[in-house]
This record gives C-alpha cells, structure tokens and sequence, in this order.
C-alpha cells in the first residue's frame, strides 16, 4: 500500500499543495480555518511528511550532531542536555555520538552527520580534527568545539580553563594544611586532563614545602578511580599523599569506594584510610552525585548546561552566517567545598 502523500492530504482538505506545504512549513501564513482543514485531512490519512525530501531542498537538515569523549560522564549528559534545550527553542534536535575516546568511532559519527547533512556539528575532539572539521564546514556544515579552547582563525570554541580550575583545587588542598598532594588521573593525552595537571603543578610551585606525585590511569571512570585507590591502600602508611586531586569526579568516588570498601572488610585502621582525616579528595566536573556520595565530595564546578547551551547558540549564527568572525568562550570554574576536604 502506497503511503499518502502530500497530494493526497491537499485533495481531502480540499486545498491546493502549496497551502498544506505553508501549513507544514509556515503555518503563519495560512487561515486558520484553511489550517484547521489541512491538520485534519493529516489526522484522517495518517500522513508523515518526507524530511529526507525536505532536507535535499534545504541542503541540510534540521538536526545537529554532538560528538563526546565519553557519555558515561554526567559531566556530558548535563552538556548534551543543555545543546538540546537551546536547539529546540530555534526547531532542531540533537543527535549525539559516544566515542570512547576511539578515533575510529570519531571519525565514523563525523562521516554519519556529514551523510545525514545536520545543521551543525559540535565536537569534544581526541585529537586535532582541523581538517576534518574543514571539510565539513566546505559542505556548508558549521562547527564548533565543546569542552576544548581552539584558535581564533580556524573554529570557535566554548571551553573551561582547565588550568584555573586544577590551581583553584590543589590551592584549596594547601589552603586546608596538606603538603603531600597527588594527581590521579589520564590519559594525559586527554587536553583536560594535561591542563588540570598544569595547575596543579603551578599551584605546588608556590609552596616549597609541598609535594605533587602522579599517579597516571588509562581512563577516567569509576573503576580506574578504584584500582588507584587500592595502590594508594597497599602502600605503607607513611608513603601515601595526605590529598588527592582526582581528574574528575567518577575518578574520586572510585577513590572513595576503595577507601570505604577497606574499611568495610575489616581492614585494621593502620590499613585503612579515612576520609578527609588521613587522606582528603577533591575532584573535578562537580557531577549531580557528588554530592551525594557517602562522603559528599568537593569539586571543582563547570557550568556544563551553559556550556552545551553556549556551543548550540554559536553554531546556529555560524550557521546562518559563514563569514562571522569565530568566537572562543571560555568560561571560569568554581570550587565547592564539601566534606570530603573538609576536617571538623
């Protein structure tokens, strides 16, 4: 059976096709008693409209593609939930790719969207992605980097300042009396991680009498967090950091659950590890569980819905407008402080 087609809906309304294309398109434009007919006959004939056919006309479609390093992250969640609240406002969806810091699954979703003609592309990239991002802008597809400052002459961007943000916890870890810091966290190929490690090393510079170690994981989850933590616990007591800060905040709660779980099979309390009291945890993303873990856990705060929200406001001007001038955002973060660094 062939499905109804445009044709069909104007014959049962009794109008002609450009009015119910308007309905479709530019409701504005039609009466509304002419509308009324229009969505009537679509009801009746159980009409879907051909956006396939609808995107070859416009050259593109209406939805934007977000590619991320690791949608396992809240961090990224809360991101991809602000672009879709800012692009449904302007009629576009969003459509996101997980990579898994995979290139090959990187370039894979970036050849989908080019394929599928989206509006725009935003991308927290693995690597360097300038030509590949250029050719995307040749087919008249916008871009925009997310979670990575870029250059003023190739792509706009809409970042944190990575390296504020590792001075602002390991400053606030000297500030509370701890002088032998580590930094757990990777790979340090990740620009994130490299620059949080940047100001972590700028802040120790400042205070001779203060250490930082690194302790470098393959990934930045929970279970990477876990095994560091289990390190950290095999080590004598006297070797171990007074202060951890974690890469990110899946990393700290794996830290926190291995220092919990000592605790937990009857581990002698020369083994074992309190929070803050022998070792305190800051991490970094400030993730809705946080707060919410056995011992709520400071962190450094990035305003990820804006920064989703921020990337999709920009590509749609690039969008519109090819030859304005590329914008890099960078917003500042923000340390909260809770129990985990915080000795009574």
């Amino acid at each position: 059976m062939v499905p109804p087609g445009i044709r069909d809906v104007a014959a049962r309304a009794e109008v002609s096709v450009g009015t119910v294309s308007n309905v479709l398109n530019r409701p504005t434009k039609v009466s509304p008693a002419a509308t009324e007919r229009v969505l009537a006959a679509i009801e009746e004939l159980g009409f879907v409209r051909n956006d396939a056919a609808r995107q070859l006309r416009a050259g593109h479609s209406s939805a934007i593609g977000l590619i991320v390093l690791d949608a396992r992250n809240p961090f990224f969640t809360d991101v991809a939930r602000g672009a879709e609240d800012q692009a449904s406002v302007s009629g576009f969806s969003v459509l996101m790719g997980n990579t898994d810091d995979n290139p090959d699954r990187e370039a894979g979703y970036l050849d989908l969207f080019e394929q599928q003609r989206v509006a725009g592309v935003l991308i927290s990239p693995i690597g360097d992605v300038t030509a590949r991002l250029q050719r995307l802008r040749d087919r008249g597809i916008a871009a925009v980097l997310v979670d990575r400052s870029g250059d003023a002459t190739t792509f706009s961007s809409v970042s944190v300042d990575d390296v504020a943000g590792g001075r602002l916890a390991v400053d606030h870890l000297i500030d509370s009396g701890r002088r032998r810091i580590a930094f757990v966290g990777g790979p340090f190929a990740i620009r994130q991680v490299d620059e949080r490690y940047s100001g972590a090393e700028q802040s120790v510079a400042g205070h001779p009498d203060t250490t930082l170690e690194t302790v470098r994981l393959s990934g930045l989850t929970v279970l990477e967090g876990r095994r560091a933590g289990a390190q950290i616990l095999a080590r004598p007591a006297a070797d171990r950091p007074d202060a951890i800060f974690a890469a990110n905040d899946l990393i700290a709660m794996g830290l926190l659950q291995a220092f919990m779980m000592a605790g937990a099979t009857g581990i002698s309390s020369a083994t074992g590890i309190s929070v803050p009291d022998d070792i305190a945890i800051i991490g970094y993303d400030d993730i809705d569980f946080a707060s919410a873990a056995v011992v709520p856990l400071s962190s450094i705060r990035q305003p990820s819905s804006t920064i989703g929200q921020t990337a999709v406001t920009i590509l749609l001007e690039e969008a519109d407008d090819a030859d304005l001038p590329h914008r890099q955002v960078v917003f500042q973060p923000e340390l909260v402080v809770r129990q985990s660094t915080r000795s009574e």
